[in-house]
């Protein structure tokens, strides 16, 4: 079912739903973006429609919501330990791109399907999260590939919206929301997905580890050693960077209590990889792209069969500060691997 909701309907409905849920969207900070005088959005919890930035994609992703970039996951004393709890127990609706939502599956892999394992700090959010889909111009944004990704549509929300200047078109999925918007004005809305994107990527087609091996000794990475700056920009913006590190905290120097944090982690940044004895697998700015780029285009698809793990967001090319484009990378290495193919045939 769809509706039409003024905005000031729509706020007195998100005023409603934070008695049950804390509703997250894009927000913008002003003066906070990495350069002076700019701004940035990003997610954090909001009480009112003005706060939702809708007519721009968002600085950082939503997974800032289910995996903040710090956080204590235990705290110990003297060889005891407990686990963190939950601030809040209220469940959460996150107003979201379709790529964006696409890319919360992609956690949900790493977190809970890969292996036995299951990690209780994300699992104990994700069953807490819904999502509201948000509808994007019809071509996107400039750097966005979601329709070459085939993330350009979402099934998981429960509503979805398209914002106009008067109101809020919605549409319902869920009858649970029904008591939130029965009252206003009916009709047939449905949220449109983008149809074309200003950019285009092709998927290499690596179908052999002897095409792989090939990969990794090609010239085109040897490029990103002189540009590069290591400085993980492109992993922090990238709404389906999973990795993460750990690190304890001391209360004081004489005594054994304190707190574990985890916090995101990049494996551009220096010593990411590296091991006891000083060791490191990927020691060049080339190697980390390489493995990105593979991580992100190839060995996703190959572990978990479904789909590959970039969702075409396009942040990574807009957080560059030398402007390396992760989109030219991937159709240069299909040009690349296209050409290794007819050699090995």
């Amino acid at each position: 079912m769809g509706y039409f909701v003024s905005n000031e309907k729509f706020d007195q409905i998100i005023n409603k739903m934070g008695e049950k849920y804390r509703v997250y969207a894009p927000k913008r900070f002003e003066g906070q973006g990495r350069y002076s005088d700019t701004d940035v959005i990003r997610y954090d919890e909001i009480t009112s429609i003005k706060e939702i930035v809708h007519d721009v994609k968002s600085t950082y992703s939503a997974k800032e919501v289910l995996t903040p970039l710090n956080q204590t996951i235990m705290y110990f004393t003297e060889g005891k330990y407990t686990e963190s709890q939950l601030k809040d127990e209220r469940d959460i609706l996150i107003f979201a791109r379709a790529c964006d939502i696409n890319a919360i599956k992609r956690f949900d892999d790493i977190y809970l399907k890969n292996g036995s394992y299951e990690d209780p700090y994300y699992k104990r959010v994700r069953e807490k999260t819904k999502f509201i889909l948000m509808e994007c111009p019809s071509n996107g944004w400039d750097t966005c590939f979601c329709v070459s990704m085939g993330t350009n549509k979402a099934e998981e929300y429960v509503f979805g919206v398209k914002f106009l200047e008067e109101g809020v078109m919605l549409e319902n999925k869920e009858n649970e929301f029904n008591e939130y918007f029965s009252e206003n004005e009916k009709n047939d809305f449905t949220v449109t997905p983008v149809s074309q994107n200003q950019r285009e990527v092709k998927i290499p087609e690596i179908n052999s580890k002897e095409i792989e091996n090939k990969i990794k000794t090609l010239d085109m990475w040897k490029e990103y050693d002189k540009r590069c700056l290591e400085c993980g920009s492109c992993t922090v913006a990238c709404s389906t960077c999973t990795c993460f590190t750990t690190y304890d905290i001391n209360y004081s120097s004489d005594t054994d209590a304190g707190e574990r944090r985890r916090m995101h982690a990049s494996c551009h940044i220096d010593g990411f990889t590296s091991i006891a004895g000083g060791h490191s697998f990927r020691n060049t700015p080339g190697d980390k792209m390489r493995f990105k780029v593979l991580h992100k285009i190839h060995d996703h698809k190959a572990l978990f069969k479904e789909y590959q793990m970039c969702v075409g967001c396009g942040r990574c090319d807009e957080r560059c500060p030398v402007g390396i484009s992760f989109i030219h990378a991937v159709n240069r290495l299909a040009q690349e691997v296209d050409k290794l193919n007819k050699e090995v045939k």
